[in-house]
């Protein structure tokens, strides 16, 4: 698809140059966008001439980009409609494979597109939207993540696909309605990318922008290290927004049964995940029972250790009454070497007495960590049984979910067998009927046989009566 507007570069284009222009970009000009409910209508324009006239007109490009920027808006309303419904109804984060979201993307970069001033190159004309879009981590510094991430990312070599890279990213981070209205805010910076009568230079970009914000209630998750954003083909796909009246009316009778199937699905998820969390807690349960035991084994230990610590305190303290008793007795010669026994002994009391109160310190923080493994013990056990007591819940109404889709189904056979039974009693009454039309046939012939016959009988009759007198 070519470029959404004709060339400016001329002050005042011809009409052969808004002719092909309008050619080019049908689904802009030719067409009218239009949102009738929430469904899309293109109506073809009649106003818009399509032949050469012999003078220029002046007006002609304007009531283009007027037309594209309310087409571009309609679609816009459309998208991001069409993508917050649908991501409610599915109720999981969205990847880059959902469809509704592809063509947000689309629809979003040909807004940014509008309007854009070529740059010249080696190569001839360029138009990127990646140009505005830098500019977004000067007016808001939470930006200059999600652009530092662009630049970093390895496959990216066209302006185009950074571009397409920052939109899905500012999605990620639930902030592109904010990011769109300060760049939308910053005309003057925004006059040296784009046309004075451009799309983000409009009031339409305001309205886009403010819509922009219904998106913060979607989560969605972007892989973008495999995947070939500069390659893209960016074409709208109008068949998702055109109303199919048949398609609707056939799908409201499977309704019922797509809502029960959906909170089977629901409950079955339901289900896995509480198996996987009654098995980790479980795991949890058995590995504080073997730290458990493990405390408890040190705790022996620390008694035993305590108990021959109190042991050699005893002991200590008879010798060094002993030695006591023997220096008052003994000379005073004896005194010095007794002394510095007593001394060593002394010392030997300090280090055991202090070793002890260590043990003992230790002790206690063990006996409080056991009464804390204690307390989670029972917490755990409490939550198991109440995951428990909600599994049975869950696995039951799961038993009735599954009773009344076999009753969806029994009902559906039986209706399917009513049916084959009033087909075999319909062509019946047809052979009959037409069996009876048959006789009705013959018995008409037969009668007009019997009048025929009865003519000639009265023919005789007359002839008879003469002769007969």
């Amino acid at each position: 698809m070519s470029a959404l507007t004709p060339p400016t570069d001329m002050p005042t284009p011809t009409t052969d140059k808004i002719t092909q222009a309008a050619m080019e970009t049908i689904y802009l000009c030719k067409f009218r966008v239009s949102m009738d409910g929430e469904w899309l209508c293109l109506r073809e324009l009649d106003d818009i001439s399509l032949t050469p006239d012999p003078e220029p007109t002046h007006e002609d490009p304007n009531y283009l980009m007027a037309n594209e920027r309310m087409n571009l808006m309609n679609m816009a309303k459309l998208s991001i409609k069409g993508l917050i419904e649908s991501a409610l109804n599915l109720g999981r984060t969205l990847d880059s494979d959902y469809a509704p979201l592809q063509q947000f993307f689309v629809v979003m970069e040909h807004c940014l597109k509008h309007g854009l001033k070529a740059k010249k190159t080696f190569l001839g004309q360029n138009k990127s939207f990646w140009g505005p879009l830098e500019l977004v981590e000067k007016l808001v510094p939470e930006a200059a993540e999600i652009t530092a991430s662009v630049k970093d990312l390895p496959g990216l070599k066209t302006p185009i696909g950074r571009g397409r890279a920052w939109l899905r990213l500012a999605l990620m981070q639930k902030k592109l309605s904010e990011y769109m209205k300060a760049l939308i805010n910053k005309k003057e910076l925004l006059s040296e990318f784009y046309e004075p009568n451009a799309l983000m230079m409009e009031e339409e970009g305001a309205i886009i922008a403010g819509l922009l914000v219904g998106l913060n209630v979607i989560d969605a998750n972007f892989c973008m290290k495999g995947e070939d954003l500069d390659s893209q083909v960016g074409v709208i796909d109008f068949s998702m927004y055109l109303k199919d009246g048949n398609s609707s009316k056939g799908s409201e009778g499977d309704g019922q049964i797509t809502a029960i199937l959906d909170q089977k699905n629901y409950v079955e998820e339901l289900n896995r995940h509480l198996n996987a969390t009654v098995n980790n807690l479980q795991a949890k349960v058995d590995a504080l029972e073997k730290s458990n035991t493990k405390l408890t084994e040190e705790l022996a230990v620390a008694n035993n250790r305590i108990i021959t610590l109190q042991e050699e305190m005893e002991r200590v303290k008879e010798e060094s009454s002993y030695i006591l008793e023997s220096n008052r007795k003994g000379p005073k010669q004896d005194r010095t070497s007794e002394g510095q026994a007593l001394s060593e002994a002394r010392k030997h009391l300090k280090e055991e007495t202090q070793l002890r109160l260590d043990v003992e310190k230790e002790l206690e923080i063990q006996i409080s960590m056991r009464q804390e493994m204690e307390l989670a013990m029972k917490m755990l056990e409490k939550d198991v049984c109440e995951k428990q007591d909600a599994l049975v819940c869950l696995r039951q109404q799961l038993d009735d979910l599954r009773a009344l889709k076999h009753e969806l189904a029994f009902k559906l056979q039986s209706s399917d067998l009513g049916v084959k039974q009033k087909s075999e009693l319909n062509s019946r009454l047809e052979e009959k009927t037409n069996q009876m039309a048959a006789t009705i046939k013959q018995l008409e012939q037969s009668e007009k046989d019997l009048v025929k016959q009865a003519k000639t009988l009265n023919s005789v009759a007359n002839k008879l009566v003469p002769k007969h007198h």
